[in-house]
């Protein structure tokens, strides 16, 4: 053993003895990775899904600097307290509570249908705001509104970078869709990554109770409901509060320098 060790080292040495040793030594280390601002879709059956399910990350990506936009497909009316004027008006104070802007799809509440028709005129949206990525609902759920809002924007995905269409505007095709839960199921999760919302908590609840008709005038538990889950999902990798997100899709980091 010392003499194959003796051999292996005076055939190191002689290998880099060499004039061009500098030329061999491997370039620094990549600068740390730092991505661009995103352009953000978050898709919504209906105006409160998005600040239930991804509230405190809107607030975050929209804080951070994203380009955050809300996509309603339905107005959420009707409801035992609400009329689509004051469900307006609520879903405006909510946005701007999160710091974003929202645009308002116009299917029939209770009533989406996964078409061509609504299709085309969400890819259509896709194309106006070009987002990077998409976050829609997650696939399973008792609602079919919720299911519908999926299946069309996953599909409106796809027909936006199409060419040769009838779709206003220049093909674009989001590289992500995330799913974010909104569900009315009572199911266990089993999210993919979460999202520390700790700093945000109390924005998301703030943009909530925006929603007065839906959950203030009927003193609703959901308020509280949504405090208590994002306090669980918190718990599971050690912050105050998180929110889940689920994706088929496999996931590329620049670096894991923001693990927690």
């Amino acid at each position: 053993m010392p003499v194959v060790a003796n051999i292996f080292a005076v055939s190191c040495t002689v290998e880099f003895q060499g004039s061009d040793f500098e030329s061999q030594i491997p370039p620094s280390p990549l600068p740390r990775y730092n991505p661009a601002m995103a352009s953000i879709l978050v898709i919504g059956p209906h105006p409160d899904d998005q600040e239930l399910g991804m509230g405190g990350s809107i607030a975050r990506l929209a804080g951070q600097g994203h380009r955050v936009h809300l996509v309603d497909m339905t107005n959420g009316e009707p409801t035992p307290l609400g009329t689509p004027e004051r469900r307006a008006k609520e879903a405006a104070a909510a946005a701007k509570i999160l710091g974003v802007e929202r645009t308002l799809l116009g299917l029939p509440n209770r009533e989406v249908v996964h078409t061509l028709d609504a299709r085309h005129r969400l890819a259509a949206v896709i194309r106006r705001h070009r987002p990077n990525w998409m976050f829609v609902p997650y696939p399973i759920d008792a609602h079919p509104d919720h299911v519908a809002t999926t299946r069309i924007a996953e599909d409106a995905r796809f027909d936006a970078k199409l060419t040769r269409s009838a779709i206003p505007g220049e093909p674009w095709h989001p590289k992500r869709i995330i799913y974010y839960y909104c569900t009315h199921l009572m199911m266990n999760f089993q999210p993919v990554f979460f999202l520390d919302v700790s700093g945000q908590m109390e924005t998301k609840i703030a943009a909530v109770r925006a929603y007065e008709s839906q959950f203030i005038e009927n003193k609703s538990p959901v308020v509280e409901m949504v405090r208590t889950m994002n306090a669980f999902y918190g718990g599971r990798i050690g912050t105050p509060y998180a929110e889940p997100f689920f994706t088929y899709e496999a996931l590329g980091f620049g670096g894991l320098d923001q693990l927690v």
